[in-house]
């Protein structure tokens, strides 16, 4: 049997024990949808100045136009509206062919926890919140939501976790890695006492502004540089946890990076952080244990966007390295560069490695087994 064949009888078996997908993006139907969902004491403030973001520029957009709604052709509803807007498509075109048992809903837009108006941004959250529930989670068993916050305000996101953090609905709280301060930092601890006291998992999907420029060399000149610089806010934000000592004082803490260019920058950054943590280490003695350690018991790492070296075995190697226990497969529903699950790996797996991989691993991340 080829290698392709064996990967695809591999994956076809994956598939009837169910897939978990970390990655599934939901939008309104339309503009409109989420306003009947908030406080209707904020409906004045929607009508008339929507959305105050923290972006740098007016009408700026920090996701390439590649193509219409950054989606893929063939996932515009034929009813209409947005992709990932349509409830009984997703069913028809992802969750039923591919049997997925469970994915987790990553809310990019509308924004709630972008919103510089504190007020709004926490009213936001919660519409956005109630929206995930009643139009998608409760209709859709295999379907879990994430909980908004307004992170920059962490009275009112505390206020929104207990609200919402028990609900069966939901499995994750979920914050932007391009925070006003480091995500290390104290003033974001009650955060993750939460997280960790409801056992829900703290979820970083990459993205997000901050009013900051992406790059330490200011503002880039193409979208090209807005995407590669993802993986170096995913490695910032998990370098402050681990060194400011959040891990240590949360050890039971579940962190999860969804689309932060696949893992292989992973390996990479635990060597760096051991190597100076050898040397340097006498200045943070709240890190008591060499950093890649709390890679390996803390964190977990979405595949998409999938890494693609030209031999495949390479990236065995990486999955090696990361850990086969760290991480969850995902495929970023609907947009353009979906990982379908029959192609995405182009290496053999075990059939262990399989189950790890396309559905277990998640199910330890969320805290559903």
């Amino acid at each position: 049997m080829s290698d392709t064949a064996e990967r695809e009888v591999a994956v076809a078996s994956a598939q009837k024990l169910g897939l978990f997908d970390a990655d599934i993006h939901p939008v309104p139907k339309s503009g409109t949808e989420i306003r009947s969902y908030l406080a209707p004491d904020w409906h004045g403030h929607f009508d008339h100045y929507r959305e105050f973001q923290r972006k740098p520029f007016a009408n700026a957009n920090s996701y390439p136009r590649a193509v219409r709604a950054l989606s893929r052709r063939d996932s515009w509803p034929p009813g209409g509206g947005l992709p990932g807007s349509d409830l009984n498509f997703m069913r028809e075109q992802h969750l039923d062919p591919y049997n997925i048992e469970c994915g987790v809903l990553q809310v990019l837009d509308p924004v709630g926890n972008k919103l510089r108006h504190p007020g709004f941004a926490a009213a936001m959250c919660s519409a956005i919140n109630d929206w995930q529930a009643l139009a998608w989670a409760e209709p859709e068993p295999r379907l879990k939501g994430s909980i908004i916050v307004p992170q920059e305000d962490t009275s009112a996101a505390i206020r929104e976790i207990e609200r919402l953090g028990r609900s069966p609905l939901f499995r994750q709280i979920m914050i932007s890695p391009r925070s006003e301060e480091p995500l290390g930092r104290p003033r974001y601890w009650p955060i993750y006492e939460a997280a960790e006291a409801l056992g829900i998992s703290v979820t970083l999907h990459v993205g997000g502004e901050n009013g900051f420029p992406v790059t330490p060399a200011g503002h880039p000149s193409f979208f090209f540089e807005q995407r590669e610089s993802h993986v170096p806010a995913a490695e910032a934000v998990l370098t402050s946890l681990i060194l400011e000592g959040v891990i240590e004082r949360f050890p039971r803490l579940r962190v999860i990076t969804v689309e932060a260019g696949g893992i292989g920058w992973v390996p990479a950054l635990s060597w760096r952080l051991d190597h100076c943590w050898e040397r340097m280490g006498g200045e943070i003695p709240q890190v008591r244990k060499p950093p890649s350690s709390y890679l390996r018991s803390n964190f977990w790492f979405s595949s998409q966007p999938i890494d693609e070296p030209e031999k495949p075995e390479h990236l065995r190697e990486v999955f090696d390295w990361v850990g086969w226990d760290r991480i969850l497969f995902a495929t970023d529903y609907p947009h353009w560069d979906f990982d379908d699950p029959k192609y995405a790996v182009k290496f053999a797996m075990t059939p262990a490695e399989q189950q790890m991989f396309f559905r277990d691993n998640a199910r330890t991340a969320f805290g559903l087994q």
